[in-house]
């Protein structure tokens, strides 16, 4: 029957009435430019993450070139991060004239390795952010005790993964400086078209960051900084503060679909015989009930671009991230680093496939996806 990699119409069809009454309040009000809207999912995004301030932004991207700006990194800083993220991680410290320094990650997770961080740390670094990939943070702990001792900001990119939760307890985005949130369509929580959020427990950080996504204009038409227009749109306010009543429903179901995996691949006999690795969720157990919340679900296999041939023909959806690490991408070439500097990275970006795990999925579609992957290797 075939299984798409996500069915936005069969997420949003039960919240249809629900999103377009959302949609006529905003259009009745005529407040199209932040207003009440904005500032309700603020505050209930900023709750949810276990923060006090949230700054609704035009996207992820934004979310994260704005906290980069509040806090001052420009020209002849450097910042740290993963080879292995979406662009915009990296994309952001070259914009404003940093460099990205690239840290590889641990195999297990796909996060930015903790253990490789120090050494990389030099007198011009000013932040780390750590990517929460997949949906999965990142090992928090050690990278906070690094900045403490350098005096470092922390920006926890947590595109993939609003309501992951830490060791004990602390929620993605509640642990840095500031966190970042993308609300692209196919995200755990995702609008109607574009848009983000920083959130902060630091209100003077958080004070910067609301100036500066008004250009800078405090009050208006007055400017002591130069920012940019990153506002995010008032109705995707309103479509966001109708579904972040049912992320926690999502969540739940994303987590039983990667437990259903788990059964349906062990009875495959493919974990046995080492063609497909499933990922591992390392805070179980430890008391913590968001330790994944699945943003993806993603494989390590064999043969991975013939397999994504057999999926096509069996109409099964997939997806490569992320093809090409930071470092071996052409914009980046001048940063100097070389095929072979990031072994981990380039063995993920070689060896990964996402399959569906969208909330709607049915336990008939994961058996097919199950049966088609197990008829490859057969």
């Amino acid at each position: 029957m075939g299984v798409p990699l996500l069915d936005l119409k069969a997420h949003h069809e039960p919240l249809h009435k629900e999103i377009m009454a959302a949609l006529e309040h905003t259009f009745q009000s005529n407040a199209f430019i932040l207003g009440p809207a904005v500032e309700k999912l603020e505050e209930r995004i900023a709750t949810y993450c276990q923060a006090k301030y949230g700054i609704g932004v035009t996207s992820g991207t934004d979310a994260l070139l704005l906290a980069l700006m509040a806090l001052g990194v420009g020209a002849g800083d450097e910042v740290m991060t993963s080879p292995y993220s979406f662009f915009a991680t990296a994309g952001v410290v070259a914009r404003l004239g940093a460099k990205p320094v690239l840290v590889d990650i641990d195999a297990t997770t796909f996060n930015i390795d903790p253990s490789r961080i120090e050494h990389a740390i030099t007198s011009k670094t000013k932040a780390i952010i750590p990517v929460h990939l997949y949906g999965q943070c990142a090992d928090m702990a050690p990278i906070m005790e690094l900045a403490r001792r350098h005096n470092l900001s922390v920006i926890e990119d947590a595109a993939q993964a609003i309501g992951a939760e830490y060791r004990d307890g602390r929620r993605a985005c509640s642990m840095g400086t500031v966190g970042c949130l993308s609300f692209f369509p196919s995200k755990n929580l995702g609008c109607l078209g574009d848009g983000g959020m920083a959130v902060t427990n630091d209100p003077g950080l958080a004070e910067r960051m609301k100036i500066l996504r008004v250009h800078g204009s405090q009050p208006k038409y007055y400017h002591k900084l130069i920012g940019g227009n990153f506002r995010l749109d008032t109705i995707q306010a309103a479509v966001l503060n109708v579904k972040l009543n049912y992320l926690d429903g999502w969540t739940k179901r994303r987590q039983e679909n990667a437990n259903r995996y788990q059964s349906l691949f062990q009875q495959s006999g493919l974990l046995q015989k080492g063609r497909v690795r499933l990922p591992e969720e390392i805070y179980r157990g430890s008391g913590v009930k968001h330790y994944h919340i699945y943003n993806q679900f993603v494989l390590r296999v064999d043969n991975r671009n013939d397999l994504i041939a057999h999926l096509k023909s069996k109409g099964i959806g997939s997806e490569i991230y992320y093809p090409v690490p930071f470092h071996l991408q052409e914009c980046f070439r001048y940063l100097g680093y070389k095929e072979g500097d990031f072994p981990e990275s380039e063995r993920a970006a070689n060896e990964t496939i996402a399959i569906p795990i969208y909330p709607e999925l049915t336990a008939a579609q994961q058996a097919e996806v199950v049966e088609a992957i197990a008829s490859f290797y057969s």
